[in-house]
């Protein structure tokens, strides 16, 4: 059988479902190391998309998914035909991740990027108790509650729709701010902020009432400060089918009851 003039790399998942696909694919078209390949054709599950979009970060390399996991959100129907037409005719969506930034007791820092959202979680049985700040500007003095969450238009319809977040269409220049189980002040629901601010939370009676932050599947224990901003320099590039594309996934949530 003659190859596609298109080279692909496969990378699956630990499912059986994602090792087997992976393993028909590579029976049609070849696999192609990572570096080389024109396209990374994930197979598995949000989850795995994720970590496959993290591994791609600003490497220029086109993902296309499909789904053998649960969910699938993110990815594509599974289909093992024309694989090379429906990447050619597939729309490329760009993400820029949100980056977060985390202080400690000892005054260390770490970083990591989060395509989806940056979430605070209290770590023990009391609430957490956080000051909120935008572009240097205190907005909320302090705030209770289990958890509080920024997150992209492409995470909008994960844990932030769970939270009773808004969903955020693709296109769109914002972020969700939203709060877990906010106790004080008991009616704010959360804000929609313009996608180029910096979102401080400091961590209030940080000893008393130890507070998680989780930046996608990276999570740092024990945090006083959180800072958060769009990245400006990288991206990851995305690509779903026209018939499927993340615009109409994410406008279709919004009428899904």
């Amino acid at each position: 059988m003659a190859r596609d003039t298109t080279s692909f790399s496969f990378v699956a998942s630990t499912a059986p479902e994602a090792q087997e696909a992976r393993n028909e694919l590579i029976s049609i078209y070849g696999n192609a190391d990572p570096e080389e390949a024109d396209v990374i054709v994930a197979l598995g599950g949000d989850g795995f998309m994720l970590q496959t979009l993290h591994t791609t970060m600003n490497t220029g390399k086109r993902v296309y998914g499909m789904n053998r996991g649960s969910i699938g959100f993110l990815m594509n129907r599974y289909d093992t035909k024309d694989l090379s037409a429906r990447i050619e005719g597939a729309v490329e969506n760009a993400f820029r991740p949100l980056e977060m930034v985390t202080g400690d007791a000892s005054g260390q820092e770490r970083r990591a990027l989060a395509i989806n959202e940056v979430y605070l979680f209290r770590q023990s049985y009391q609430a957490a108790k956080l000051r909120v700040s935008v572009d240097g500007r205190v907005r909320l003095e302090e705030l209770i509650c289990d958890g509080l969450l920024l997150a992209t238009p492409a995470g909008s319809t994960a844990y932030n729709l769970s939270a009773h977040g808004p969903i955020l269409p693709l296109e769109a220049p914002l972020l969700a701010l939203t709060p877990v189980s906010a106790f004080r002040p008991r009616r704010w629901r959360g804000a929609l902020l313009p996608n180029k601010v910096t979102v401080t939370i400091e961590v209030l009676e940080a000893e008393k009432r130890p507070v998680n932050a989780v930046a996608d599947n990276t999570e740092v224990k024990s945090v006083t400060s959180v800072r958060i901003a769009e990245s400006a320099s990288l991206s990851a590039l995305i690509l779903s089918d026209p018939d499927h594309s993340w615009s109409d996934r994410i406008l279709a949530e919004q009428f899904d009851y």
